[in-house]
């Protein structure tokens, strides 16, 4: 017996299917912009805060659903709740983002806690995913996401993002062996935090390597796009059928066979890349998600529309999803979004 064919647009686009409309969502689409977002986190008090409790992370997530009435919902959290889950000091400092406590050999390393320990911390974000199962409309595909095994370390060696990651490439190269057992250790944090959601009701998963673009060569193969591909292999091997996303950020030619290589059901492209130069080397593989670039929510006009019309006309022939090539900013207008969401769905060759 066949499983039915998916009914949700972006599961149908993720399944293969060339849709006349592509479905749309927007990376980061809960979040800094929206006043109703400002008005909630208030609320919680701080960023963790909110991350942490499961009535106001599902309320965060619903709200650019109820205004726009975007095809996905992305569950509202952060890529660095697994270092903390796994033993790492995290906070915030307001206008500068996060700070962790730092890891440099071995011994950091060995004094993260266990795999299986994760969850004790982890469990109010499966809340979340379950309150949203509940409250999101039918027609609405759930989200999951977690960060990938590379971009996550360069924040635990680093203790902060950095401008070229500097100091987890100077890790990699002078303890190649403290290196790969914290690459490995996030791995595995991954696949069991990235499952959990999935038991809880997330109908896809997204793996974010906003620093992917930094790893070069054999060190892109090794630790961007393998890490990938174990995380996506035991998430299909647990839960058949569930779909991936892969998000090498500025990966370049590191796109192409991307999406084959590691068993993701999409890759999701940044707008270093023409929607040209991806339909013809990237889409050929399978599902694009990308890739209108996020200044345009800022700046919006005419602009805006010829470059949404752009992303669309360059993926018609093949499935896609539309979304940004990046996060959308603070500072974007949300009008800029409506304008979008438009100009996508009025679209005609």
């Amino acid at each position: 017996m066949t499983a039915a064919a998916p009914t949700k647009t972006i599961l149908r686009a993720l399944a293969g299917e060339t849709l006349p409309t592509p479905p749309i969502w927007m990376m980061r689409q809960a979040g800094r912009y929206l006043p109703e977002y400002k008005a909630t986190r208030s609320q919680a008090g701080d960023f963790l805060s909110l991350c942490y409790n499961p009535e106001l992370a599902a309320e965060v997530t619903l709200q650019p659903i109820r205004r726009y009435g975007f095809d996905a919902a992305i569950l509202f959290a952060d890529i660095l709740l697994v270092p903390q889950a796994l033993g790492a000091d995290l906070w915030f400092v307001t206008g500068e983002g996060p700070r962790l406590s730092t890891i440099s050999d071995m011994a950091g390393v060995q004094a993260l806690k266990p795999t299986d320990a994760i969850h004790d911390t982890l469990s109010p974000v499966y809340e979340t995913v379950k309150i949203l199962t509940r409250e999101l409309p039918a027609e609405t595909t759930l989200i999951g996401f977690a960060g990938a095994p590379w971009t996550v370390a360069t924040y635990m060696i680093a203790g902060r993002g950095t401008p070229d990651q500097g100091p987890a490439h100077a890790m990699r190269e002078q303890a190649p062996e403290a290196f790969d057992a914290l690459i490995a250790r996030i791995t595995d944090a991954t696949i069991e935090y990235l499952s959990m959601q999935i038991n809880a009701g997330a109908e896809v998963v997204k793996i974010f390597d906003s620093w992917a673009g930094s790893l070069k060569g054999e060190a892109f193969t090794r630790y961007a796009l393998e890490p990938a591909r174990t995380i996506t292999s035991a998430l299909k091997a647990r839960h058949p059928g569930i779909p991936v996303i892969a998000f090498p950020r500025e990966a370049g030619d590191g796109y192409i066979g991307f999406g084959p290589a590691t068993g993701a059901d999409c890759v999701a492209i940044d707008n270093s890349v023409s929607p040209e130069w991806a339909a013809e080397h990237v889409q050929k593989d399978g599902c694009v998600q990308g890739n209108l670039a996020s200044s345009h929510m800022v700046t919006g006009g005419q602009a805006l529309v010829e470059q949404t019309q752009r992303v669309v006309r360059a993926f018609r022939n093949g499935p896609h999803i539309f979304n940004l090539g990046h996060g959308i900013t603070p500072d974007a207008d949300p009008e800029n979004v409506a304008l979008m969401i438009e100009t996508v769905r009025n679209f005609r060759a």
